[in-house]
């Protein structure tokens, strides 16, 4: 499989010596399974810190004299508004006003902007909104993301480095030496915890990944998996392309909404997708089952004997002792407390709609 793989990680011999098969994402080896159990990297994630690498995310160098208005034609976000050291999440979209990716944008100054994607359309767009203008859009793979969650984070890292971390806000970053290797630190995850993407060459990202590793070995911290990774990122309700999204949705019907900016940026597929508001066939949800396990994804949710949603991305957590996922409902149905009968593969069992995120609602975690 990795021989037909068109990216690798400087991690990847790492993730092998951790019972990694590398399984492709994003056209990246990428360590979905390790030899421990993910509940164990879960707890440490939740009480220590995990570190994944989130590297098979895309990274694309956006620079020279147009650069600011390229990324802000290609993003949801009115990006205009982002001062330097400052990044915003929100959804790429087809012409159509759907989701034909979801993307970070990092403001580095000086024309130089950092556009991180996962497995959508987001490079060829970028490309589309660059044609014709003094900009360069480039694929950097040379850059790794090692990314720390959970309550030892900032301890660890601020130990490792001359930067002042704590007082760096959610959806900031800096240039700072950490474990004296030239990076970017991010505030930036996906887990719900407070944490940091350590943006690294392939050159210090091994080092980087060793260090943290030693320094955090007394707190519990651990490599984590994508399988931990999933359970972390459906407890915090945050969402997968391709699973959650796809450019088949507006982003009002996956709860992406308020990354829509109504006033400045004009961005592609704005009049489409701010149309869509107030008129989506189905909304972004979350469903707490009757079962003691995770369920299989793409069961069909009824309510009354009509079929008013789909599952899409299913969890256990044996933290809140819940199977959970992540579901598109009918608006009518999604009223929290809504009994449904979900059904599938021969299977039915009973499910209640729930207030998201299952973990940490009101968000003190990130936000700390």
């Amino acid at each position: 499989m990795t021989e037909e793989l068109s990216r690798t990680s400087a991690l990847a011999d790492r993730h092998r010596a951790l019972g990694s098969g590398l399984e492709d994402w994003n056209g990246m080896g990428t360590a979905w399974e390790y030899d421990t159990d993910p509940n164990v990297e879960h707890d440490a994630i939740r009480e220590a810190a995990g570190m994944f690498d989130m590297s098979p995310l895309k990274k694309v160098r956006v620079t020279g004299p147009d650069a600011a208005s390229v990324v802000d034609h290609a993003h949801s976000r009115d990006l205009t508004r982002l001062a330097v050291g400052q990044s915003a999440y929100g959804a790429v979209l087809t012409e159509h006003g759907t989701v034909a990716d979801d993307a970070i944008a990092f403001n580095n100054g000086a024309d130089d902007w950092l556009f991180v994607h996962g497995s959508g359309a987001s490079m060829e767009l970028l490309e589309a909104s660059a044609d014709g203008k003094d900009v360069s859009v480039e694929l950097d793979d040379d850059l790794h993301i090692i990314s720390l969650q959970g309550p030892a984070a900032l301890g660890l890292l601020e130990a490792a480095t001359d930067a002042d971390l704590a007082p760096v806000p959610y959806f900031h970053h800096i240039h700072a030496p950490l474990f004296g290797r030239q990076t970017m630190i991010s505030r930036t995850g996906y887990s719900g915890e407070r944490g940091y993407e350590i943006f690294a060459t392939a050159d210090d990202a091994g080092p980087i990944w060793d260090a943290i590793l030693d320094a955090g070995a007394d707190a519990g911290v651990m490599p984590c998996s994508f399988a931990a990774l999933d359970k972390v990122r459906v407890e915090a309700a945050l969402l997968f392309y391709g699973y959650d999204m796809t450019d088949e949705h507006h982003p009002s019907e996956v709860g992406l909404g308020w990354t829509l900016s109504r006033n400045g940026a004009d961005y592609r597929g704005k009049t489409a997708a701010l149309a869509a508001v107030g008129n989506e066939r189905f909304v972004g949800a979350g469903i707490v089952i009757d079962h003691t396990d995770m369920v299989a994804g793409g069961e069909t949710l009824q309510l009354d004997g009509t079929d008013v949603g789909t599952v899409n991305s299913p969890a256990f957590s044996h933290r809140l002792d819940q199977s959970l996922a992540l579901v598109h409902l009918a608006p009518a149905a999604a009223t929290p407390g809504t009994i449904l009968t979900m059904v599938g593969d021969g299977v039915t069992y009973t499910a209640t709609v729930a207030e998201i995120p299952f973990f940490d609602p009101n968000k003190t975690r990130t936000h700390a």
